[in-house]
């Protein structure tokens, strides 16, 4: 079973932690089989190559070899970044890089945009005081689709929402009409928050805004803190 289980890693680079957690085998028992004949120094870095595949696999491919050494530093370990880094190359482990977030909205000069009337105070005591809306991306097998949801903040209940293939007015449009319909087809004072995007400066959502009496908030572009 050792045996096997060295094979998977040489052949086809399985860590040797995710082998013994299927077979059901300890990775004590798997060190001991491996530094078996082997001088102290050769165990200690057969143990410590098995050390740092468990934490690689622990963290799921995220970490590097400075926050792998990190954590081998506070089990006990006395061990150097660079023996790290040439452990996790013999065994092609490489951290996955975290993707940037592509920042969707993007405001023109000169284009609507609605006052901020939240002003980062989120809360709600009572319904149909504050909504809040905004899109998501979802991939799929077959492309992308887009997701525009309200949430009332006093309930936080998601009150509409709409599913296309188009970002656009229409989506937003479909998700606000729906939060209304599901509200008793009223919605007059609601402070509509949103971000910056296109698909809420759009004609289309100020003129529904200003049709069923809802007042549109904005935050500032490209600030976290000021969406709910």
């Amino acid at each position: 079973m050792a045996a096997f289980i060295a094979a998977q890693r040489d052949r086809h680079g399985i860590p040797q932690v995710l082998s013994c957690r299927a077979l059901g085998v300890s990775r004590s028992w798997l060190y001991k089989w491996r530094s078996s004949g082997l001088p102290p120094r050769a165990q200690r870095r057969e143990h410590l190559k098995a050390e740092v595949a468990w934490c690689f696999a622990a963290h799921e491919g995220k970490y590097g070899s400075p926050r792998i050494t990190a954590d081998l530093r506070e089990a006990g370990w006395r061990v150097s970044e660079n023996t790290v880094a040439a452990l996790m190359r013999e065994q092609h482990l490489a951290a996955r890089r975290k993707k940037k977030r592509k920042a969707t909205t993007r405001p023109r000069k000169g284009r609507w945009r609605a006052p901020d009337l939240v002003k980062r105070d989120f809360p709600a005591a009572l319904i149909n005081r504050k909504w809040y809306g905004d899109g998501t991306e979802i991939p799929t097998g077959e492309g992308k689709l887009y997701l525009a949801s309200v949430l009332d903040m006093a309930s936080r209940r998601i009150l509409g929402f709409a599913v296309g293939e188009h970002h656009d007015a229409q989506l937003a449009y479909g998700a606000l009409a729906m939060a209304v319909a599901v509200r008793g087809g009223q919605a007059p004072g609601v402070v509509f928050h949103t971000d910056q995007g296109s698909e809420y400066t759009a004609g289309m959502a100020r003129s529904a805004g200003a049709r069923l009496g809802i007042r549109q908030s904005m935050g500032r572009p490209g600030s976290a803190l000021d969406k709910a």
